[in-house]
């Protein structure tokens, strides 16, 4: 018998050097960056909320700075010289979706960036730099290396039939990603709420699709007003998929699973962001 030796182990995730491209509006709050890279054919996107770390330039620097790589390091030590860089040095680390991928005709990732043009306190060096961004400007990505990875957090059980999604502008790249992964046979029940109308985009997705575009500056009801108002289907295995802000998910959780009867293992929510706080304010209290 001749042995075989095992194929290595690849990584879940990867450092990626990636150059802009293009930028495009997709309306007022919205702006889609479009990136490539010398080794994006190793990058391998889950679809759905496959999300991202993103590592962007202080002014002034012509690409992020970060420590080096060590090889064998489970990522512990690598942050911890990140975290000890100086601060108007280390690279701007904020959370993105991945918003698409293409091989062909070239290898390009697109992320969409939520620009806060109704109340410039709030906008950060994240969006600031998207503003700013022009082709060859160069990021890296802490990304995807195998599409089954721990970073797609909309995993529904293989027999679910109906799902309730909830997403804000923040959301909006995982929900149309999730719409479009969706089979034929699960019917879905939407809300998507977004600062203007001219914000909402065109949803392409086998599923029986029910949405509701919440607009706020058309004085929308807020996500709990709007759900607990909403007649539900009596479907056999139901899942849901709330996303956006922290404290409003975890309230739209309670309702579904006190008032509704949803199996909490059923409701999957993620906070995109926290009324009040950065995302760095945000990894400092993970932190700590």
């Amino acid at each position: 018998m001749t042995a075989t030796a095992e194929a290595p182990a690849v990584a879940p995730f990867r450092f990626f050097d990636l150059q802009v491209v293009r930028t495009r509006r997709l309306g007022p709050s919205l702006l889609r960056v479009t990136f490539t890279g010398p080794d994006l054919e190793h990058f391998h996107g889950g679809g759905r909320d496959q999300s991202l770390s993103l590592f962007l330039p202080r002014p002034g620097q012509d690409a992020p700075v970060l420590p080096p790589i060590v090889p064998g390091d489970d990522g512990h030590g690598w942050h911890a010289a990140y975290r000890a860089l100086p601060d108007d040095v280390r690279a701007v680390m904020r959370s993105y979706t991945l918003s698409g991928q293409r091989r062909h005709p070239a290898q390009e990732v697109d992320i969409d960036f939520v620009l806060h043009n109704d109340d410039p306190a709030t906008t950060g060096p994240a969006c600031r730099w998207a503003e700013a961004a022009t082709p060859g400007d160069k990021v890296v990505v802490l990304g995807p290396a195998i599409a089954d990875n721990a970073a797609v957090r909309c995993q529904p059980p293989a027999d679910f039939d109906h799902i309730l999604m909830w997403g804000d502008e923040t959301a909006l790249p995982a929900a149309l990603n999730i719409l479009a992964w969706l089979p034929a046979s699960v019917s879905a029940h939407v809300w998507l709420e977004v600062p203007h109308r001219a914000d909402i985009q065109p949803i392409l997705t086998a599923a029986n699709l029910t949405v509701h575009w919440l607009v706020r500056d058309e004085r929308a009801p807020g996500a709990l007003d709007a759900i607990r108002a909403a007649q539900l289907p009596d479907a056999a295995r139901p899942y849901a998929w709330l996303s956006g802000e922290s404290g409003s998910m975890k309230e739209l959780r309670r309702h579904l699973v006190r008032e509704r009867g949803y199996d909490k293992r059923a409701v999957k929510f993620v906070g995109y962001w926290r009324r009040g706080l950065s995302e760095d304010a945000l990894r400092a209290e993970a932190a700590a």
